[in-house]
Formats: structure tokens, C-alpha cells, sequence
């Protein structure tokens, strides 16, 4: 299984997007410690984990999480952790045939 996930920082008002095969808790322990951060969460740190979202491939979430990162638009990303359906539809919309 894999996961897409979505953090917010109070400090620096912005969102990371990323993708793991780890459980999103565990990954955002990985980016809340100081020696496992990578530079950009390390600025913003504590982050807060504000949505997941479940993927059957590597591959899915990856394209999952290339299409949020396209999007830039901090309203998308709101809506995303606001409404589950929107959720839904785009992990449908790259669900491997």
C-alpha cells in the first residue's frame, strides 16, 4: 500500500505534498525529526499530517501526487482535505486499469 499525504506548517504557511510507502503518521515523524528532515521541512517544522490518501501502486501515487503539485493552488489543496469525494475521484482518475 501506498499513501499520498498532505502537511501544513503554522510556522511558514505552506503545504508538502508527498507520496511513501510508509504510514503517513510514521512519515510525518520522519519529517517533524531533525536528523531525518529534508532542508525544505526542516524550516517548517512542527508539521502538521491535514490529509492522506490510500493508493494501490507506487505508480498511482506518484501521479497522484504529481497532480496536486501541478495544480499550485493552495484553494485546491484546501478543497482536497475538505471533501473526501474530490479525494475519491482523483484516486480514481489514476487508478491503473
Amino acid at each position: 500500500m501506498f499513501y499520498v499525504y498532505i502537511l501544513y506548517s503554522e510556522r511558514i504557511h505552506r503545504c508538502y505534498i508527498g507520496s511513501t510507502a510508509l504510514a503517513p503518521k510514521e512519515r510525518l515523524q520522519q519529517h517533524n525529526s531533525v536528523d531525518k528532515s529534508t532542508p525544505f521541512t526542516a524550516k517548517g517544522q512542527p508539521w502538521m499530517l491535514v490529509s492522506s490518501m490510500v493508493c494501490t501502486t507506487r505508480l498511482q501515487a506518484l501521479r497522484v501526487e504529481r497532480h496536486i503539485k501541478r495544480m499550485k493552488s493552495k484553494v485546491y489543496i484546501q478543497n482536497l482535505v475538505t471533501y473526501f469525494e474530490m479525494r475519491e475521484k482523483l484516486i480514481a482518475r489514476y487508478a491503473e486499469h
